[in-house]
């Protein structure tokens, strides 16, 4: 092997170290937004199970308006942060 293709697989291999690193980095620092996904994942999917619970949030969509509702959700979720902690 000469100089060249060393200095080549050198650079190979720290290009991939450093890959690695900055993986490592990105999944840790996404591990937060991974568990609430999850969690949406399950309320979803709980929904998608139970056709009532569905048809009664699309009920309170169309009562309400999406405005309220989200106004409604952002307390809830203010409220649960409060009393979580």
């Amino acid at each position: 092997m000469n100089r060249h293709e060393q200095g080549l697989a050198e650079r190979r291999r720290e290009l991939v170290e450093r890959s690695a690193a900055q993986r490592t980095a990105l999944a840790v620092a996404a591990a937060p937004l991974v568990r609430k996904a999850e969690t949406l994942d399950r309320v979803v999917a709980y929904v998608r199970r139970n056709p009532v619970v569905a048809a009664l949030a699309v009920g309170a969509v169309a009562l309400l308006g999406p405005r309220k509702i989200f106004a409604l959700g952002a307390r809830a979720i203010t409220l649960y942060m409060l009393f979580k902690g």
